[in-house]
């Protein structure tokens, strides 16, 4: 019988070197700082669309970590909607993302309130609207019951599957659950990123859902980042650096489950995790300097709202390539009014065709505008 980490007779002592990771929380500390410094020099409307690409890539990189696919468009409307954002056009979304967008919206602008079972059990409802996943039911507003056998972290095909890790028997969850809701709340001694990733790996520990157990796990680090933080706002997110090293993300997951109390290299882990986030911040923040810099360059154009709606959605990272066809599809225009506005870009100079002609033509933006943004920005 393999013995997990809630075996230990002194579980949830959890224990780390201080003196180990000083030095690597200070310098992730120090980044924090930095980072929040600059955002809050930036105007509102800057904050504002850093803050949405932060909780779209969140959301979606949340997802993709447990097999997820979702509609980014659908989050980043659901998103801004939710933070009073004018993004043009929004999507509609689905259950599901709306859902899942409320869990973390509700995480972190009231990052100050309390964590308590009912919040996680409408959380968990939140991320399962129709009670199922896919074909399966979800038991919504509890902690699971194993009627159908101990709850399992796999991989690989039935019968020959590999078990990563075994969570605790559910008859234990009520006081589990408990004794994780009064340290999360209580006063202890211990600086809030540590905080973060002590809880972030004690609630995955437990399993206490059917499903969503991860992603629960990640709106719950956010939000005591957010505390970290001291603002509601998210400029940095942790999840897209999870999905980039996804193995090494449940390597050290099991090697915890299956180790002492001493979890040093989990924290050793999270923190570089986090620093990395820090790297992704910057990369979001170039991207919306990049935009503003666009819009500022181009604000005597006469765009009409399918150019305008379609040239963000180029400035945010379009999918695949733009064709005349996408054009027409995606505005709901016709096929020559399509022509007409793609010409018109192109007389401008804004959008540029690749070389590839007849039906597989497909434009991009004019990469031109950025060295023409920059002089524009700098002699302000």
């Amino acid at each position: 019988m393999t013995l997990y980490v809630y075996n230990n007779v002194e579980w949830p002592e959890f224990r780390w070197d201080s003196a180990a990771l000083a030095q690597q929380l200070g310098a992730v500390r120090k980044r924090q700082g930095q980072l929040l410094g600059w955002m809050k020099n930036l105007g509102y409307d800057l904050q504002q669309e850093a803050e949405l690409e932060t909780i779209t890539e969140e959301i979606e990189k949340s997802s993709e970590i447990e097999g997820e696919s979702l509609d980014r468009e659908q989050i980043r409307s659901s998103v801004a909607r939710r933070l009073g954002m004018d993004v043009g056009a929004l999507t509609q979304a689905e259950r599901n993302v709306e859902g899942i967008v409320d869990m973390m919206i509700d995480a972190t602008t009231k990052f100050d309130e309390a964590l308590t079972s009912e919040r996680l059990f409408g959380w968990h409802a939140a991320l399962f609207p129709t009670g199922y996943k896919r074909l399966q039911p979800i038991r919504i507003g509890a902690w699971r019951d194993d009627r159908d056998g101990p709850m399992q972290v796999i991989s690989g095909p039935m019968g020959k599957h590999l078990v990563h890790f075994e969570a605790p028997a559910a008859s234990r969850l009520d006081e589990e659950m408990k004794q994780f809701l009064v340290w999360y709340n209580g006063e202890l001694e211990i600086d809030s990123v540590l905080k973060a990733a002590l809880a972030h790996l004690w609630f995955v520990t437990i399993h206490p859902f059917d499903d969503g157990n991860g992603r629960i796990a990640r709106a719950i680090a956010d939000m005591t980042l957010a505390r970290s933080d001291g603002t509601s706002q998210r400029f940095y997110s942790m999840s897209p650096q999870i999905r980039a090293d996804r193995k090494g993300y449940y390597n050290i997951l099991e090697e915890t489950q299956k180790g002492t109390l001493d979890v040093t290299a989990w924290m050793h882990w999270f923190l570089g995790c986090l620093d990395r986030a820090f790297d992704g911040a910057n990369d979001v923040l170039a991207s919306v300097l990049k935009k503003a810099s666009f819009w500022k360059l181009h604000v005597q154009e006469q765009f009409n709202d399918r150019q305008k709606s379609m040239l963000d959605k180029l400035l945010n990272g379009f999918t695949g390539k733009l064709t005349r066809q996408k054009w027409v599809k995606i505005t709901k225009c016709s096929a020559i009014t399509a022509y007409r506005d793609i010409s018109y870009l192109i007389e401008r100079r804004i959008l540029v065709q690749e070389p590839a002609g007849g039906r597989s033509t497909s434009y991009l933006l004019n990469t031109d505008f950025e060295k023409e943004s920059r002089t524009h920005w700098s002699a302000e």
